[in-house]
């Protein structure tokens, strides 16, 4: 493939993960890495390198913008408009370095803070024949009672509700309950993850 990074073979599933702030995509990502087993299952973020050149740029401590803290609340809307500026020069920028980061000894895959349209598009053009997606879902109270409260200039733009008009989702996880009865909901998924690695 081009770019000159893909000096490894493909995953045999990478899943596309994306869903509102506080909607739980880490929690639910992590869920599924601790029940599948870290040495076959990878964790990437778009958001790593996109903070990592952010804090470089800014003079920022990168593990607070990494945290849930209210650093990186603060810094939160100026680091969405850098990025959205980096993109338009290079839409796959952040994808790039973030599969580049890959372990490749992992036969799973899972991005999980897919949230724009150019990073769906920049995926599927590269490992188009093993992407899945998957939308994260949370009530708004349920989401509330984790710390969101709506940020005009955060939530109404296109880094909260870029893929909002994607109808087709492989996987719904609506994440609202427990952890108990999360990981019964992520059951059917797990199996079918499952599947690929027996496959």
């Amino acid at each position: 493939m081009e770019d000159g990074i893909f000096d490894f073979k493909s995953p045999k599933l990478l899943l596309v993960v994306s869903g509102k702030r506080k909607s739980g995509k880490d929690f639910v990502s992590e869920r599924l890495k601790h029940r599948l087993g870290s040495n076959v299952f990878a964790i990437l973020r778009l958001s790593e390198p996109l903070k990592s050149q952010y804090a470089e740029n800014h003079g920022l401590n990168l593990d607070r913008l990494m945290d849930c803290s209210n650093y990186k609340e603060f810094h939160r809307a100026d680091m969405v408009h850098w990025g959205e500026m980096q993109r338009k020069q290079d839409p796959g920028c952040f994808c790039r370095i973030a599969i580049a980061n890959a372990d490749p000894s992992c036969l799973i895959w899972l991005v999980s803070d897919t949230r724009r349209m150019s990073d769906m598009v920049w995926l599927r053009d590269h490992f188009g024949d093993v992407i899945e997606t998957v939308r994260v879902t949370a009530m708004e109270a349920t989401r509330k009672s984790r710390g969101w409260k709506f940020t005009a200039g955060i939530d109404d733009a296109e880094s909260e509700c870029g893929l909002d008009t994607v109808v087709s989702w492989d996987w719904i996880i609506a994440n609202d309950s427990s952890p108990v009865d999360l990981d019964r909901i992520i059951d059917p998924l797990v199996d079918h993850i499952q599947s690929k690695l027996k496959s």
